[in-house]
This record gives C-alpha cells, sequence and structure tokens, in this order.
C-alpha cells in the first residue's frame, strides 16, 4: 500500500505497511481500485453529459464511492469489494447509455480511445481482485512529479466534496454543476494530455463548485432544521441510559432522536455532532441532553469504559477497543470489521437494536455536568449582528478577527491552536468551526461589548458560514476579503479540509496559515506555486504568528 491522503502519513511521506488511521493493506488496495473504477464510470458519465445524457444512480454512485474512500470511514473489505462488483455494473449501465446516445447522434457507433479505466472489470474470486487491485494504487509509475501531486490534490478535493454533496443528497437538494464536475474531475485524473496548468485550471474551477456545494450542504441544513441560533450546550452526562452520536449526519440524528423520545433515554452528540444543538428542529427533543466528550481522535479513551450505546454516522472512527466493540454501531457509508451496521432503506433507518443496547447497559448512574459552552453562530445569526460588528470595528473596539478553525489530529503540533487562541489579544474576536475547536472551546474568552469573543460557527461541514462571513465584512467595508483585518489559522487532517482550502483559495484568498504539518502529496514546484501566488504559509509559533498578523514588536 501507499496512501499520503491525511495529515498523519508516516513519516509524513505516506504509510506503507498499514495505515495510521488503521487501515489495512488489503483494504488500502481495495479503496485504491474503487478509485480506478469510479475514473472510469465517470469516463462515460463525463461524455454522457456531453450528449445531454445523464442518470441519477450513476451520479449518486460515484458520490457514495468518493466518500466511502474518505479517511475513518470505510475499513471493512467485503463492503469495500460489493462497492466494487456495483461499480462495474453502473459503468456498464452508463457506457451503454454512452453508446447509445452517441449512435443517435453521429449515426456510427463510437470509435475513440479511452484511458483503460474504462473497460475495468473485476476478477471473480478475491484473491485474484486484490493481486488486480494492488496495480491501481494513487501515485502512478513513471509520471511527472508535479502531475502526480495535481492529480491528487484534484482528487482528494473530490472526495471531500464528495461527503459534502452526500450529505445533502440526504436531505433532497441536487445541483447539476456539482454532480457533473465529479465526473469532469475524475475523468480528468486519466487523461494524459493534460498538463499541470490544465490541472491548476481544473483546481481553481473545482474550488468554485466546491463553494457551490457547500451552500447547497447550508440551504439544505438550514432548510430542513431552520437557521442555527445560539444556544448553551451542557458538556457532560445526566443520569439515565445514553445513546452517544458522532459523526457529522444530521438526518441519522434526527430519526434517532424521533424514535428515542419518551423511552428514557439521553442522546448525547459527540465531537462534530456539537452543533446539532442549535438547530431549532433539533432542539425541540428534549433529551438531546447534551454533548460528550472532545474531539474524534480521544474516541477510544472516551469510549472505553461508559455504559452507554454509541452510534457512529460517517467519518472519524476508529479501531474500537475490546471494551466497547459490543455497544458501538455504524449507518450510512461507515464500516468497521464485525461491529454492528444499521441499514437504511429509501432514507430510513431502524434504530431499534442500539436502543436496546443502550437500555441493557443501563447509563450514567448520576449527573457529571462539567461546564456550559455556546454554539449557533452560523453566517445567519453573525451577520444578523453585523452593522453592530462593522460599529465596533471603526471604533477599533474589534481590532481583528481570526479564524481558527480545522481539523483536530492525534499527531503533535495541534496544541499550536491551544496556545494560539489563548495569546489571541482581548481587542480580537475569534470565528471556529470543525473538530480542532476542541482544543479551546472550554475555555472563557470573555466578550468584547455584546460579542462572545469566540464564536462557534459549526461542523466543518459548515465551512459556508465561515466563507459567507469573510465575503459579506468585505463587501460591508467595500474591499477585498484580503484587505479585511481577517486573518485564517487552519489546521487540515483529511479531505474534507482539502477541499474547503481549494475554496479558500479559488476565491483569491491569500496569507492562510496552514499546520500543523504540510500536506506530503504537495510537491516543490506546486508548494512553490502557492506560495508565489497565494503566500500561504505553515503556521510557526503562536507568538511569531500573532507578531506577523498584527505588526507587534
Amino acid at each position: 500500500m501507499f496512501c499520503r491522503q491525511c495529515e498523519q502519513a508516516a513519516r509524513g511521506e505516506g504509510c506503507t505497511i498499514s495505515g495510521v488511521c488503521g487501515k489495512i493493506n488489503d483494504v488500502a488496495a481495495l479503496q485504491d481500485f474503487l478509485i480506478y473504477a469510479l475514473k472510469g464510470i465517470s469516463v462515460y458519465a463525463d461524455l454522457a453529459r456531453k450528449l445531454s445524457i445523464k442518470d441519477r444512480e450513476t451520479d449518486l454512485f460515484v458520490i457514495e464511492g468518493l466518500f466511502t474512500t474518505v479517511t475513518n470511514v470505510n475499513f471493512s473489505a467485503p463492503a469495500i469489494v460489493e462497492r466494487i462488483y456495483k461499480a462495474y455494473e453502473i459503468k456498464e449501465k452508463i457506457k451503454k447509455l454512452f453508446l447509445e446516445a452517441y449512435r443517435r447522434k453521429n449515426g456510427k457507433p463510437f470509435a475513440g480511445n479511452l484511458a483503460p479505466n474504462a473497460d475495468f472489470k473485476p476478477q471473480e474470486s478475491l484473491d485474484t481482485l486484490l493481486d488486480e487491485a494492488r496495480k491501481h494504487g494513487i501515485v502512478e509509475q513513471n509520471l511527472d512529479k508535479d502531475v502526480q501531486s495535481l492529480r491528487e490534490i484534484l482528487l482528494y478535493g473530490l472526495k471531500g466534496m464528495a461527503a459534502y454533496a452526500d450529505h445533502a443528497f440526504i436531505l433532497g437538494e441536487e445541483d447539476e454543476e456539482v454532480e457533473a464536475f465529479f465526473h469532469k474531475g475524475l475523468s480528468s485524473l486519466v487523461d494524459d494530455k493534460l498538463a499541470d496548468g490544465d490541472y491548476i485550471s481544473l483546481i481553481m474551477e473545482f474550488g468554485k463548485v466546491n463553494l457551490k456545494c457547500l451552500e447547497l450542504l447550508d440551504r439544505a441544513n438550514t432548510k430542513h432544521y431552520g437557521n442555527p441560533v445560539p444556544t448553551k450546550v451542557a458538556l457532560g452526562v445526566k443520569k439515565g441510559p445514553a445513546i452517544i452520536v458522532s459523526g457529522h449526519d444530521l438526518m441519522d440524528l434526527e430519526q434517532l432522536l424521533e424514535q428515542t423520545k419518551n423511552t428514557g433515554i439521553n442522546v448525547y452528540t459527540h465531537s462534530e455532532m456539537l452543533p446539532a444543538h442549535g438547530y431549532p428542529e433539533l432542539k425541540k427533543y428534549k433529551h438531546l441532553t447534551g454533548h460528550f466528550g472532545s474531539a474524534w481522535q480521544n474516541q477510544r479513551k472516551e469510549f472505553a469504559n461508559i455504559p452507554a450505546a454509541i452510534l457512529m454516522t460517517t467519518n472519524c472512527i476508529q479501531e474500537p477497543k475490546a471494551s466497547y466493540k459490543d455497544r458501538i454501531f455504524t449507518t450510512s457509508l461507515v464500516r468497521w470489521p464485525n461491529a454492528q451496521h444499521i441499514e437504511g432503506v429509501n432514507d430510513k433507518k431502524d434504530f431499534s437494536a442500539i436502543i436496546k443496547k443502550a437500555k441493557e447497559l443501563g447509563g450514567f448512574k448520576e449527573d457529571a455536568i462539567e461546564k456550559e459552552i455556546v454554539v449557533g453562530f452560523g453566517h445567519h445569526t453573525v451577520l444578523s449582528l453585523a452593522g453592530k460588528i462593522i460599529e465596533a470595528v471603526k471604533a477599533k473596539t474589534i481590532r481583528h478577527f481570526f479564524l481558527i478553525g480545522g481539523c483536530d489530529g492525534a499527531k503533535p503540533g495541534r496544541n499550536y491552536y491551544t496556545e494560539f487562541a489563548q495569546k489571541v489579544p482581548a481587542d480580537c474576536l475569534m470565528l471556529t468551526l470543525a473538530c480542532g475547536k476542541f482544543r479551546f472551546n472550554k475555555l472563557d474568552f470573555g466578550y468584547i461589548g455584546d460579542f462572545p469573543r469566540l464564536l462557534d460557527c459549526g461542523q466543518c461541514n459548515d465551512s459556508y458560514s465561515a466563507i459567507k462571513i469573510a465575503l459579506a465584512l468585505a463587501e460591508a467595508f467595500k474591499c477585498s476579503v484580503n484587505s479585511l483585518p481577517l486573518s485564517l489559522i487552519l489546521s487540515w487532517y483529511e479531505q474534507k479540509a482539502v477541499c474547503i482550502l481549494l475554496t479558500l483559495l479559488s476565491l483569491g484568498i491569500k496569507n492562510i496559515r496552514l499546520g500543523p504539518t504540510l500536506p506530503a502529496f504537495i510537491s516543490p514546484n506546486v508548494l512553490k506555486v502557492l506560495v508565489d501566488k497565494f503566500n500561504i504559509r505553515p503556521i510557526k509559533t503562536p507568538e511569531e504568528d500573532l507578531q506577523e498578523i498584527l505588526h507587534t514588536s
């Protein structure tokens, strides 16, 4: 195996024996083969779209297939094998639709030369399938290093966008431009006629399409659950049976809340599910009791000795310890070998198994509430205060804005973000989102006038809120985002962070500080382009970065 798609890549270069995430060699190979197959599907789907032919099943399959290979989603070889065989059926279907449409339009059969991916057919036995899969690693032999780097950047961006598109799709929101670009992007990855400049253009185009995808997801969430509002959330637990919900999927949480009404079970959010408390249509469930634990990488410690059932709804699962393997459940695309999985039928799920387990466990014996924090500062809330914020900036009550957000992770160096937030001067306002905030969101930063100094904008899925706030402030001050008193201090871990970074770059946003390390898949020449064009830079120390940003001595 060779995998370097996440920040934890071994030695900062790539995992070669097994993934730091827990992914074994066979699973890595099968995921590589699935990506190879998705590229083949998209070769035909992209050609078909040029003839005004599209197939909803194909679009959704590609989105789910990409999401399946995001870090910490699916560790089950049988589940991925099943998806590979389905990929062949989907490829043959869209191939047939394209060939028929081409013949109708041109009066003759298609005779073009296509990439080998377009003719893939998985072997019938698992052993021979694995042998075949190992030939299709992400890193391509004899390919220019910069082209390889750019192809990987685009691929990982597409994986991240697939996660957001899948969430929107589940809530009934779709967009033709977004769906079409998955096929355009994937098919470009097997086009040997494309050079560095072509991929850079595609990556910038992707960033703008992903902005539309983020907007789509924001619309899906707010239309279904209402605009988030500032809400106090209890950190800790209360006496009684408990189910802890982790991941990102709000519909899974909603269905579980509906099915646990009047059962005496308390439902807690974990990690990226924290912002759910701010949505009016989820707040109405009184047994949505509070928030348990911190970021995803601490789950093996936090889940180990508690009398609660656990539901993993999207990416971020780690290998369950024996102490809780019988009480962790997966759903949607998440899989861990031998973990109990809850399937859906037409987006409806029966959570009776996890409810039964929660009752059997008995739950927490007494209340243990640590404190309360406030969530719910999405763009709707923050922009409703825009007039007061602008007045505070003009009056120099607010000197600077810092967006300190992104993914958390286990590798050393992430204490930088805690220290940075603690050292931000008292006349500066901080925005945060995604699980990186768990490094500092329990700290008391006080207020600037009527504003809490730390505004939680939500999940990584809510990155659109931060972008919309920045663009709205730039419009109000009649300047570019780069001229605002705003600095972006970002942490990255996996592919959703990659696609958000590409969106920021496509908007022309410069001077982003990124850490804790730079991606292993960015070649020196590609990094030079990012530095020269966007002044993107690695984090230093909190003191050095604050001094440079605020020009203090």
